[in-house]
C-alpha cells in the first residue's frame, strides 16, 4: 500500500512555491521522489528556494518566475516546464494572498485582484497544463483553497468568495477531466502560521496564539507542512479514487473574522 505514496519519475509544479505553504508542499513533493518546478512572482526568493530543495532532497528543482494572473505567461510558464522535465505529472495551485477590507467599502480593484490571483490564475494554469496531465495517465490537480472559501470570513470577502469559486472550479474539472484520468480535488487550510500569516496577523492585530486559537477544535495554529501533508496525498495515487472533493485542514472551523467591518 505504500507504493501508493510513492512519485519518483513524476513531475510536479507548484505555483506560490517559494515559501510558506507552497514552499512546504514543493519539498515534502521531492521528498517523496517528485522533480519539482516551482513558480512565483519573486525571482530572487524562487531560487534560492530552488537550490535549498534540491539540497535538501536531491531532486531536481527548478524556479519559474511568473505572474500567473496572465493567462498567457501561465501557458509560457508550462510548455516551459514540459520543455524542462518532459512532461507533467501534478500541478499545485497554491498561488494566492488575501487583501482585507469590509464589503462597504471595498474598492473594485481589490476584488478585482483578489479574484485574479485566487481564482482566476488557477483556472489558467490548469487549462495550459490539462493536455500534459492526460497524457500522463496519472495526472492530478490539487487547487489550494481556504477554511474561508466554506465558512467565509468577515473582512475578507473578496478572497472568500474566490476560494469558493475556487471549491466548484475543482468539482466541475473533477467532472470534465475524470474521463481522462486526471483527478481533481482541493485542500481548504485553516490558520495556518506561516510567516507571511504572521506578518498580517500582526498588521490585522489578529491574536492567533491567544484567544483566537480557542474557537478552533485543537486550539492551535496549523503548520504549513501539516496542509503539505493533505496536499501531497492527493497528489498521489494513495488518492487514485478521489477527485472533486474538498479537504479541510483546519484544526475545527472558528467562529469569528479577522478584522471588524462595520
Amino acid at each position: 500500500m505504500l507504493e501508493g505514496f510513492d512519485l519518483s519519475g513524476r513531475v510536479a509544479l507548484v505555483t506560490g512555491g517559494g515559501t510558506g505553504i507552497g514552499k512546504a508542499i514543493a519539498t515534502l513533493l521531492a521528498q517523496r521522489g517528485a522533480d519539482i518546478a516551482i513558480a512565483s512572482r519573486r525571482a530572487d526568493r524562487l531560487e534560492a528556494a530552488a537550490h535549498e530543495m534540491a539540497a535538501a532532497t536531491a531532486r531536481r528543482v527548478l524556479a519559474f518566475p511568473v505572474d500567473v494572473t496572465d493567462a498567457e505567461a501561465a501557458r509560457k510558464m508550462v510548455d516551459a516546464v514540459v520543455g524542462a522535465f518532459g512532461r507533467l505529472d501534478i500541478l499545485i495551485n497554491n498561488a494566492g494572498k488575501s487583501s482585507y477590507g469590509g464589503y462597504s467599502s471595498l474598492p473594485p480593484a481589490t476584488w478585482d485582484k483578489d479574484v485574479a490571483l485566487n481564482l482566476n490564475a488557477a483556472f489558467y494554469c490548469s487549462q495550459a497544463a490539462i493536455p500534459h496531465l492526460k497524457a500522463s495517465g496519472h495526472g492530478a490537480i490539487v487547487n489550494i483553497s481556504s477554511q474561508a472559501g466554506i465558512t467565509g470570513t468577515a473582512g475578507c470577502g473578496a478572497y472568500s468568495a474566490a476560494k469558493a469559486g475556487l471549491q466548484m472550479f475543482t468539482r466541475v474539472a473533477a467532472m470534465e477531466w475524470g474521463g481522462a484520468n486526471v483527478r481533481v480535488n482541493a485542500v481548504a487550510p485553516g490558520m495556518t502560521a506561516t510567516e507571511l500569516a504572521q506578518a498580517s496577523w500582526a498588521k490585522t492585530g489578529f491574536d492567533a496564539l491567544g484567544a483566537a486559537a480557542t474557537a478552533f477544535a485543537l486550539k492551535r495554529p496549523g503548520t504549513a507542512e501539516e496542509v503539505a501533508q493533505a496536499v501531497v496525498f492527493l497528489a498521489s495515487d494513495a488518492a487514485s479514487y478521489i477527485t472533486g472533493e474538498t479537504l479541510a485542514v483546519s484544526g475545527g472551523p472558528g467562529q469569528k473574522g479577522m478584522i471588524d467591518v462595520e
